[in-house]
């Protein structure tokens, strides 16, 4: 059983409390809500974080550099040398140095976001090979429709889409996520569906228990976290 553990989270920027400034007490549960899922990660061998990147199967060890700079906190660094990583990884490296899972050995991987299912549960399953214990982190947001004031206009669909999505979480149903249609996802602007279904595939065929710990839509743009254990 490689896979002995996940989290969900999802990667805004304002998880940062330099990015928001005076707002960051407004995500304060969202946080503790991350750190809480990544803590669980911490008794496995190593962990593997996968996020969204422009193309599929790239791969940085935990030392790669990443940066809030261009979200207004340039102070706030990941890694070493130049930002290479996209916002998805940064941020997962940022929770990881956050939690009790820092001291694993670190893989981060990307997924393209228009990324086939099929290539997806393919990616999933090539990270759970293997005899270790591994822990995945897997960084993604809901729909960015969700409301009047989302980053992009309301759509009527995209309370059921989340609502699916974190009832799946929340039971660990690897079918419903690895169901999840990309193109109604990418016309919902949800850019979780692909490192979900990356979930998905290194999850199976073992069974997991979930437990989702947060679900909202404060901005407009739905925001999961769970907790998975084999």
């Amino acid at each position: 059983m490689p896979i002995v553990s996940a989290a969900v989270c999802p990667h805004p920027p304002l998880l940062v409390p330099a990015v928001a400034g005076g707002a960051a007490a407004e995500l304060d549960v969202l946080r503790a809500a991350c750190l809480a899922a990544i803590d669980q990660l911490a008794d496995a061998d190593s962990l593997l974080i996968v996020g969204s990147g422009p193309t599929t199967g790239t791969q940085y060890e935990s030392s790669a550099g990443g940066s809030f700079g261009p979200y207004g906190a340039p102070q706030v660094t990941v890694g070493s040398g130049d930002p290479v990583l996209p916002l998805s990884l940064t941020t997962g490296s940022w929770l990881r140095s956050q939690s009790k899972a820092v001291g694993l050995p670190t893989l981060m991987v990307t997924v393209a976001t228009d990324e086939s299912v099929e290539g997806c549960l393919a990616l999933g399953q090539e990270l759970a090979a293997g005899n270790e214990r591994k822990a995945l982190l897997v960084m993604g947001d809901g729909s960015a429709r969700r409301s009047e004031h989302s980053p992009v206009h309301l759509h009527p669909r995209a309370e059921i889409f989340d609502s699916t999505v974190a009832a799946a979480l929340d039971l660990a149903d690897t079918a419903t996520l690895a169901a999840l249609d990309p193109d109604l996802a990418g016309e919902l602007k949800a850019a979780g569906r692909a490192p979900w279904q990356v979930l998905a595939g290194a999850a199976r065929p073992a069974t997991f228990t979930g437990n989702l710990l947060y679900h909202a839509a404060p901005y407009g743009v739905g925001y999961f976290v769970a907790a998975w254990s084999a």
